[in-house]
């Protein structure tokens, strides 16, 4: 069995403004389960970089461990990759984004990967603002060794084992607003409507942009009993809102029926288009909070964009790093001399 996809293209596939098509930024066959909500995520990932026209060498891909890091082989075939250790990521990330500014970061972690191991990464990579799309495919089990219950996973929640849950769940959508996220959204994997322009939205965030993303484990945690099911997730859905993004360089176009409408523009110039209810303002943090919670409490999962900062300060301005990347620095640069240090040290006095 093979897990190469093979070569042959239609030569009338849709090309977006760089000449690439769709399949230019796919990746290795899935090997997967049948139907797992990680695929999804992955064929949005791949639809919003193809409509962003991001060249496919232009993006680094980063995650840890379990299922849902393993999705990175899966598309952008042709970007940087790392898999790291588990719960490790956002380090690696952090690193690598200091290196080399240029590149577009895209973290995959999973329930396990960053709510339990990698919490204090996570909550780190948070309050330094580090500009990069954290995805978190959120199954509250852990697939990849047998289904056990993970952080995420609700009070009475039982997955195919049988065994009710008995422990609260970490809301990371909640811990991130609490840390000082700068883009917070949470959606579904069946929902590609709605997740493909969350994530156009979150790469060109200048900023810690975060997504929760519930992907049903169709294994382990697929069950009656599972809030984490399809079945379950669907019938409790509630949105913000629907919403388009619309990159600085088209004319925007988004029609939408007579409601609330709100236009969120971006440092670049990059607009979100927003149609949604009155009562949650997306640039208050207390009031996204506050929805979750309440949606929580009534039963609901709280899907959509919930809280942005487009003017937000990322961790090379706040670094006040050189426009250059340190990787493309030659060695006078990086050692400038005696002279120089004097002046630095003098300057501490």
């Amino acid at each position: 069995m093979t897990y190469i996809r093979p070569n042959f293209r239609h030569p009338a596939l849709p090309r977006n403004e760089l000449g690439y098509t769709r399949r230019d930024y796919e990746g290795a066959l899935s090997t997967l389960c049948a139907g797992c909500g990680h695929d999804s995520v992955s064929g949005a990932i791949i639809q919003a970089c193809f409509e962003l026209a991001i060249p496919p060498h232009r993006v680094g891909k980063l995650s840890g461990i379990g299922c849902s890091s393993k999705t990175p082989t899966y598309f952008l075939g042709r970007s940087h990759g790392f898999n790291t250790v588990h719960g490790r990521m956002p380090s690696v990330a952090t690193g690598a984004a200091l290196a080399n500014r240029e590149l577009v970061y895209i973290g995959v972690s999973g329930d396990g990967d960053t709510a339990s191991i990698g919490l204090g990464q996570f909550a780190h990579v948070i309050r330094r603002n580090l500009d990069m799309l954290y995805i978190v495919e959120n199954n509250g089990c852990y697939g990849l060794t047998k289904g056990q219950d993970s952080a995420t996973a609700d009070v009475g929640s039982a997955s195919k084992k049988g065994v009710p849950n008995p422990y609260p769940p970490i809301d990371l959508c909640a811990m991130a607003l609490d840390l000082g996220a700068t883009f917070v959204a949470r959606s579904f994997s069946g929902d590609k409507r709605q997740l493909v322009p969350l994530i156009k939205a979150g790469i060109a965030h200048r900023g810690f942009a975060f997504i929760d993303v519930i992907s049903p484990c169709v294994t382990f945690n697929n069950t009656p009993q599972s809030t984490k099911s399809y079945d379950y997730v669907r019938e409790h859905l509630a949105s913000t809102g629907t919403l388009d993004f619309v990159p600085v360089r088209q004319e925007i176009t988004a029609d939408y029926e007579a409601g609330y409408t709100e236009e969120v523009t971006l440092h670049d110039g990059s607009v979100i288009h927003l149609y949604k209810e009155p009562d949650l303002d997306v640039h208050d943090r207390h009031a996204a909070l506050r929805a979750i919670r309440e949606h929580k409490e009534a039963g609901r999962i709280l899907t959509g964009l919930l809280y942005v900062d487009p003017d937000s300060a990322d961790l090379h301005e706040v670094l006040q790093t050189v426009k250059t990347p340190l990787r493309d620095l030659t060695a006078k640069e990086l050692c400038p001399g005696s002279r120089a240090l004097d002046a630095i040290n003098a300057s501490k006095r």
